[in-house]
């Protein structure tokens, strides 16, 4: 029995998803090939024209990129004066406002004095107190030095009656040996205690004037121990003095005022800060890659662009690079001696001094920078 064909077999079940079959010619023609690039050589020019350009200026960028520095890690900085009361008190005035412009020697607070004051005056009666009785013992010395060369006037008299009444005893008792009637007996003793009474004489001169000159010395060391005291008067005066003048809170420096905390009436300890002083000198601190140092020196030009004046672009130069990097001054140094290490690039900050800082623009510390160094 005859087996009859598939319908899904026949030829015509077998074409491709076009519709007609593989082999079949178009009805139009012959079949059309795929054109490549070679049959457009103007899309092979401009794509080589394109591919030179792109090249070239990619030479020129990196010819004119590789003379230039930058980074983002970069801020605006200063030395923030915080200023401190140096005594205990209330304070009695404050004298400027936030954000005010203060210049050097400028009030900016005040403290109660009373409490200074009093020690000052009393101070100034103990230097007085020391200086009279300085000037009392001077006086002494003078009124001892005239007792003391009268005693000694006196006891040169001494001597002499001394000498005198000893020299006639003698006589006497050579009179006596030679011919005992010439001298009565009487005459000997008299002569005798003459003698003796005037060498008693002459030695409580003797300690007479000793004691006039202990009592000369004594004088002069009362002189020099109240010159001592005036001295420590005058110290304790001076100290008074100087307490007084920290009443007086003065800008040590010109600048803007920040972190103003202290108001009138409060009561506040030395060391603590009343208000911040952001001074009007100010550079830039940029930390670069240590890779990137390699060209950098100092003096070479820098522009800075400051994010809170993206209108100015800022002008500068290179001051000083940091001996070290960042994390070498940090409060925990790293240990690589210790562990596995893993190199990582460090940061070195490099200080950048402004040539013309921008007036309308309002600098100050902490403020992001991009500076840009030409190190070629």
């Amino acid at each position: 029995m005859a087996t009859q064909p598939d319908e899904d077999d026949t030829p015509e079940n077998h074409r491709p998803p076009g519709g007609a079959p593989e082999d079949a010619p178009s009805p139009d023609g012959p079949p059309s090939k795929k054109k490549g690039l070679r049959d457009h050589p103007l899309l092979l020019i401009g794509g080589a024209v394109a591919f030179v350009l792109i090249a070239v200026g990619g030479l020129m960028w990196w010819l004119n990129a590789r003379n230039f520095e930058s980074t983002d890690d970069a801020f605006i900085d200063t030395h923030i004066v915080r200023l401190a009361p140096q005594i205990a008190g209330r304070v009695t005035q404050v004298l400027v406002n936030d954000n005010e412009l203060v210049s050097p020697g400028q009030p900016v607070a005040m403290i109660d004095s009373a409490d200074v004051e009093t020690k000052v005056a009393q101070a100034r009666a103990q230097q007085a107190q020391a200086q009279a009785q300085v000037d009392n013992a001077q006086a002494q010395i003078q009124v001892n030095q005239a007792s003391y060369q009268q005693a000694r006037a006196d006891l040169a008299a001494s001597r002499a009656l001394a000498e005198n009444a000893a020299t006639d005893l003698a006589r006497y008792h050579s009179l006596q040996v030679i011919n005992p009637q010439a001298v009565a007996q009487q005459q000997l003793d008299q002569a005798a205690t003459t003698a003796r009474q005037t060498a008693a004489q002459r030695d409580a001169a003797a300690q007479t004037v000793q004691s006039r000159a202990a009592q000369v010395t004594a004088s002069r060391t009362q002189v020099t121990a109240g010159q001592d005291q005036v001295q420590a008067a005058k110290a304790q005066l001076d100290e008074a003095g100087v307490n007084f003048g920290y009443t007086r809170l003065v800008a040590p420096v010109a600048g803007h005022v920040a972190q103003k905390t202290v108001a009138v009436g409060a009561y506040v300890q030395p060391g603590t800060q009343l208000l911040a002083i952001v001074p009007l000198e100010i550079w830039v601190t940029a930390n670069f890659k240590e890779s990137q140092l390699a060209l950098m020196r100092r003096g070479q030009t820098v522009t800075v662009k400051v994010d809170a004046c993206p209108g100015s672009k800022v002008r500068g130069h290179v001051d000083s690079i940091q001996r070290g990097a960042g994390q070498a001054f940090g409060l925990l140094p790293p240990e690589n001696a210790t562990g596995n290490y893993v190199k990582v690039v460090q940061r070195v900050p490099v200080k950048i001094v402004l040539d013309n800082p921008p007036s309308e623009c309002p600098l100050g510390p902490g403020l992001s920078v991009s500076p840009v160094v030409r190190v070629r």
